[in-house]
């Protein structure tokens, strides 16, 4: 380094002797470049000991001296570097099988099967080197290395290397985190598409399963239709009783042509009533199913004195299609296509049946009577309802328990706000209520001509542009502002979808209702709330025994 500062100070002697100690200054500096490149490559040959294969000491020895002939021998034997170069690949490899069979104890991964294989192989590498032949011959010889046991020993490391290769690739995925988490997002992400697809098929099926009709109520309407043909004199139609049309008396509308699950309404309410025989019982059915529904309420009277009128929907004459909104729609041919496409998406005919539409109608049904109460026809009752009759509505036409809570069950959900018409009339963070116990006011409905109103919303929505479909949302519009809020404990609702119901709030309460898909006469019906149902049902009516309730 002295003599390249001295030339760079001389610069100013001739030219020739300038060159000439530059030459001889690039010499010693390249020179003496090469010897520090050397002696800093011995001093790490010699401090990592590369001829390693196990830790103990006769082995390091004789590294040492293998290393040490290494150097001696470099040029006089040039199969001396194909040997350093063979075991310096199998003491690599050793180190990246330890490496792993050391991760395999951590994670604790098929421990008795990949340890014991990494360890095995690693002691495999250790074994190769410790071979008498090739320790005699390769590492504690001084003399030339034998050519033939050289190519017979990098045959074997390359065959084992070989080996470590294909059961590290095998194994890789165990100890590849990036690896691992790509396939552990891949599996999540197909066992999140088979839940999707199974949840989809689960809710397909359970819509059939709730819309359909079951064998079991098909048959106990066939039974009670053969027992009419057979006996038709027992069951001859009898003039309507004056009861029908006293104001004075606690009367019931029922509309469902569902023969078990009217029956077990009524009973249940007739069976909780502190006086059965001041009740009415309206029910209005289809034409199909009605001659059943006189047949089974004549084999099996109502005990306790109660009443019941049994009518089908044909017989209610204005219900036509000059006056129904509904129905004139029906007609319309691009309208009813609608409804049926709608409706066979959601596997629902129930929302184009006029029977549940008649609750729109009560005042003009029943002409002579000052209140009623609507009751769905899967709801259990479970107390007295008389105290119904002394609410007091505060002048408003229905009284109902709200289902509202936080930002669910609200206008919002129910009506298109975006329709200008909408947006004006209503408020979305309204409190919605439920229909299957309400109360009511029939006087007050006349006054306030709710029906026409329901009229003028239902002809808004012919192109369905203000609700979707269903008798909830128009029912929402047609008594917005004129519902009166009921104590909770007289309806709860949910059981027919929310498993979560505390027995506590469904004993306290008056009326159950199995609003939802699982409706307590199917197989589908939740095995903790369904005897709720069944203790009302009559057992001992011989059709509900020969057609397999399995209640």
């Amino acid at each position: 380094m002295a003599v390249v500062a001295r030339s760079g100070r001389g610069a100013g002697g001739s030219a020739f002797s300038s060159a000439l100690r530059s030459f001889f200054s690039y010499r010693i500096f390249v020179s003496a470049m090469f010897t520090l490149l050397f002696f800093a490559t011995a001093s790490v040959l010699f401090s990592s000991h590369p001829a390693h294969f196990s830790d103990n000491s006769e082995i390091q020895t004789t590294g040492r001296a293998y290393m040490h002939r290494t150097f001696l021998a470099l040029k006089s034997d040039p199969l001396k570097t194909r040997l350093d170069l063979i075991h310096k690949q199998a003491s690599d490899h050793i180190v990246l099988v330890n490496a792993y069979a050391s991760y395999a104890r951590k994670l604790k991964l098929e421990i008795s099967k990949q340890l014991k294989t990494f360890d095995d192989m690693a002691q495999n590498f250790s074994d190769l080197g410790l071979k008498p032949t090739y320790r005699t011959a390769l590492f504690e010889s001084d003399g030339a290395v034998d050519e033939e046991v050289l190519r017979q020993f990098e045959k074997e490391v390359k065959d084992k290397i070989k080996i470590a290769r294909l059961m590290i690739a095998e194994n890789k995925e165990s100890y590849d985190n990036q690896l691992k988490i790509q396939k552990l997002k891949d599996t999540i992400f197909a066992v999140n598409e088979l839940l999707i697809k199974a949840k989809k098929n689960g809710a397909f099926a359970s819509l059939i399963a709730a819309k359909s009709t079951p064998k079991s109520l098909h048959c106990l309407a066939m039974r009670l239709m053969g027992e009419r043909i057979a006996n038709p004199e027992k069951y001859r139609d009898e003039e309507p009783k004056s009861e029908f049309e006293d104001p004075s008396l606690y009367h019931y509308a029922i509309f469902s042509d569902n023969v078990i699950a009217i029956s077990v309404v009524v009973n249940s309410a007739v069976k909780n009533a502190e006086e059965p025989w001041k009740h009415v019982f309206h029910i209005v059915t289809d034409k199909m199913n009605l001659a059943a529904m006189k047949v089974w309420f004549k084999m099996r009277p109502i005990e306790g004195g109660a009443f019941v009128d049994i009518k089908a929907v044909e017989e209610f004459t204005f219900l036509n299609s000059s006056y129904v909104p509904l129905l004139r729609q029906l007609e319309s041919a691009n309208l009813q296509k609608i409804y049926l496409e709608n409706n066979t998406k959601s596997e629902n005919t129930k929302h184009i049946s006029m029977l549940n539409y008649l609750k729109f109608y009560l005042p003009e049904m029943y002409p002579k009577l000052h209140r009623i109460l609507f009751l769905d026809d899967d709801v259990v009752v479970q107390k007295d309802l008389t105290g119904l009759w002394k609410v007091d509505l505060e002048g408003k036409v229905n009284g109902a328990v709200e289902t509202c809570f936080g930002s669910f069950h609200r206008y919002a959900q129910y009506l298109n706000f975006s329709h200008p018409l909408i947006k004006e009339k209503f408020n979305p963070k309204a409190c919605a209520w439920a229909f299957g116990m309400n109360i009511f006011d029939l006087d007050a409905w006349r006054r306030e001509r709710l029906t026409d109103q329901y009229h003028y919303w239902q002809d808004l929505n012919e192109d369905e542009s203000l609700w979707d479909m269903g008798t909830l949302p128009p029912g929402l519009m047609t008594f917005y502002s004129t519902t009166r809020s009921l104590e909770k404990t007289w309806h709860v609702l949910g059981l027919g979808y929310n498993p979560s119901i505390s027995m506590d709030e469904i004993n306290n309460a008056a009326v159950i209702h199995f609003n939802g898909n699982m409706k307590p006469w199917l197989d589908i019906a939740m095995n903790q709330f369904k005897h709720l149902w069944t203790k009302y049902v009559d057992n001992e009516m011989e059709f509900v025994q020969m057609c397999n309730f399995g209640l």
